[in-house]
């Protein structure tokens, strides 16, 4: 059966979902306020609304939202009186630029989704506000979907985001890629960012999707960027390995109809070795700049190359990798880092001294609601022969989790287990 047109209405859906961040950062860079850029990036939204069911979809809708948008930019711009000087500067070119100008020297980048991060990750703000507004911007996130990456409450990161904007816009904040000390200060809050983006597109934590690559190749577009930009920055170089090496699986992630894959039933095959190898690289120069202990993103980056080495799932050096987030976890507490050990260790060691482990975290409170922890749980327990108690694990994590493909397989896997 032939398959149907998709309708203005649908176009518009998915074309603003992939081409909101560069909106805003393209509009950003005008008028000098990410709250106002979203605004006038929501204002074109509406306008396609208007016209596309009218005129049709046009050839090339995500240009279409980037000039409406920008348009509405400099009209805003000249309303404004003290904006006039820089409107004279900058207005011509920003009506007829159709994208950013190549950078000026070799300490300067020029992009706008990059610049956008660093003005956004800011030391005004408080850590968790950088992180919360620039997921909002960047990754296109909803409020719901932050503050399941950040396992918050969700007015809680609402809160963040409408201060995070008030306090770019009333202390002036530039939009640029800073220098020197002050790129430095950003740094961490940067590759944070980055990498929780890419995580929200390698495993959606809401929706029908289990992938949305646009995020990814995103996220992993920025890491090279700044890999570029900072080749003296072990992390950075360690998060570009990471990216690359996660990557490198996504194809083999889906099944035909978009079902995650576990990585244990994954086709290799279906791996990119050219990322892999990109990875490689990229770790071998974190290494090569490396002037201490290695940092968190390092880590997960040798973690995630112990997985691409290895040609299938038996393969795979286990004592190793939980080797690696016992480091990991003394690098960077976390309970997640916890979790992820428990698994290793129980690959390593065997399920029961991984259920100890497992069950010591279910007081932490940042995982209370994680899906996670009940699905390791699960697994843990179909291994020890226990599958009653395995099968409520899964029921539960299905009931945690808000996207649709994940709630299926955990279901599946439940019902397994009876």
């Amino acid at each position: 059966m032939d398959r149907q047109p998709i309708g203005p209405s649908g176009a518009l859906e998915t074309v603003f979902r992939l081409e909101s961040p560069r909106v805003v950062a393209a509009v950003a860079r005008i008028v000098r306020d990410v709250g106002i850029a979203e605004e006038l990036a929501q204002d074109a939204l509406v306008a396609a609304l208007e016209q596309w069911p009218r005129d049709g979809v046009p050839d090339n809708p995500g240009a279409w939202l980037m000039t409406t948008a920008r348009h509405r930019a400099v009209d805003l711009v000249r309303r404004r009186e003290r904006y006039a000087r820089k409107l004279a500067e900058i207005g011509r070119d920003l009506e007829t630029t159709s994208g950013p100008e190549e950078p000026s020297g070799p300490d300067d980048i020029d992009d706008d989704l990059l610049r956008l991060v660093f003005t956004t990750c800011h030391p005004v703000l408080s850590a968790e506000a950088r992180i919360a507004l620039t997921l909002r911007l960047l990754g296109g996130l909803t409020t719901a979907e932050i503050a399941r990456a950040f396992l918050a409450p969700e007015p809680t990161v609402a809160q963040r985001i409408v201060r995070a904007k008030r306090t770019l816009a009333t202390r002036n904040i530039a939009f640029e890629v800073p220098y020197g000390p002050d790129r430095e200060a950003r740094l961490g809050s940067v590759l944070d960012v980055i990498y929780l983006v890419f995580n929200e597109g390698y495993a959606a934590t809401a929706g029908d999707d289990w992938l949305r690559p646009a995020l990814c190749e995103d996220a992993l577009r920025l890491a090279r960027l700044l890999s570029g930009l900072m080749p003296k920055e072990p992390e950075v170089h360690g998060l570009a390995a990471l990216l690359e090496f996660q990557m490198s699986r996504a194809a083999a992630r889906t099944g035909p109809d978009g079902e995650p894959v576990l990585l244990k039933d994954q086709n290799r095959r279906r791996w990119n070795r050219m990322l892999i190898a990109r990875g490689v690289t990229a770790l071998a120069r974190a290494d090569a700049v490396a002037t201490g202990a290695p940092g968190p993103y390092v880590l997960q980056a040798a973690i995630a190359a112990c997985h691409a080495h290895a040609l299938t799932y038996e393969e795979t050096d286990w004592p190793a990798i939980a080797t690696l987030y016992g480091l990991l976890a003394a690098r960077s507490p976390s309970p997640v880092v916890e979790l992820n050990r428990a698994v290793a260790v129980s690959m390593a060691d065997g399920p029961a001294p991984a259920l100890e482990m497992v069950d010591a975290l279910a007081a932490e409170p940042a995982l209370r609601d994680y899906h996670l922890l009940p699905s390791v749980r699960g697994d843990l327990l179909t291994r020890l022969g226990r599958p009653a108690e395995a099968r409520a694990e899964f029921e539960r994590a299905a009931s945690l989790t808000r996207n649709t493909r994940e709630r299926a397989l955990l279901l599946r896997r439940a019902a397994a287990s009876g």
